[in-house]
């Protein structure tokens, strides 16, 4: 896995940056103070400390207007790279899946997938 995608994938190991994430996902672009308000479990110190590590994972941009800061998911960053590592495991998984013998009509519940011969 590239070092990238390690990055990723540790911003999105804590349930508060996830919840940042669907935030802006659900919103756009949002102040830290929104962001705060819409988060609701931490306060704006800490959404800040969350939203450097998101930053400086790829995942999230952050757009400066004077003294305000206003974030945004970075869709070309990171966390697209993680993203499509997932996709290419999920598709191995399903064509596993579909190349996979189909069980036996007349088999148990608990005989399928088993040899009983």
């Amino acid at each position: 896995m590239d070092p990238k995608e390690d990055l990723a994938f540790d911003a999105l190991s804590d349930r508060v940056r996830r919840r940042i994430l669907s935030v802006l996902g659900e919103e756009g672009e949002l102040s830290v103070n929104r962001l705060a308000e819409r988060v609701g479990t931490v306060g704006r110190t800490t959404v800040s400390s969350h939203l450097r590590l998101l930053r400086t994972s790829g995942i999230v941009r952050e757009r400066r207007e004077g003294r305000n800061r206003y974030y945004s998911l970075d869709t070309d960053g990171a966390v697209r790279d993680a993203f499509v590592y997932l996709q290419s495991i999920m598709r191995q998984a399903v064509d596993d899946i579909d190349d996979a013998p189909a069980p036996a009509a007349n088999a148990e519940p608990g005989e399928r997938g088993r040899d009983t011969g």
